[in-house]
């Protein structure tokens, strides 16, 4: 298969991965939220959830992530990692990637089982960190630079830490 065919499937992979992170973090939130409604409104929308999820992860997300690791590990082979210091770091930030990945996992057995341990806020902050490794991941592939992809890191930091200040600022406000 063409290199171009197969930096492609990458791609696909890529897009396809990030949103299922994305949505199944979103999901969390509005199910965490769906936990303090009411009866009947509660279980319809738990069940909902919980479909919406198993649906997601099993469909998308999963099968998402290993499109995405597959066609990377063969262009790996394309690419000596000793040649190319920027591959080792995009790699360092792909593991805690994966490492959420299977996170996000462990939260949907344990909603599927009605053991809510997180709030919607807390969800809501989870749902950035996968933000976070795409700048990251981004950055650096793009410009084959170490430095430039610590950079866009520190600068996502930044920015998070400046919206949650202001968004703790106006949570406080309407107390």
């Amino acid at each position: 298969m063409p290199y171009l065919a197969i930096k492609s499937l990458h791609v696909i992979g890529i897009v396809c991965w990030f949103a299922g992170l994305f949505y199944m973090a979103r999901l969390y939130v509005n199910h965490a939220e769906a936990e303090k409604d009411p009866e009947p409104k509660r279980s319809i929308l738990v069940a909902q959830f919980k479909l919406m999820e198993r649906r997601l992860w099993h469909a998308i997300t999963w099968p998402a992530m290993v499109l995405t690791v597959a066609t990377g590990g063969w262009l790996l082979t394309l690419y000596p990692l000793s040649q190319n210091p920027w591959l080792v770091f995009k790699l360092c930030l792909i593991a805690p990637l994966v490492a959420y990945h299977f996170h996000c996992g462990w939260i949907r057995l344990r909603l599927e089982r009605d053991e809510v341990t997180y709030t919607s806020g807390q969800f809501r902050v989870y749902n950035e960190i996968p933000t976070f490794l795409l700048v990251g991941i981004v950055f650096t592939a793009v410009s084959k630079s170490v430095s430039t992809g610590l950079w866009s890191l520190a600068g996502c930091a930044a920015f998070f830490v400046l919206a949650t200040v202001l968004l703790l600022k106006r949570l406080q406000g309407r107390r």
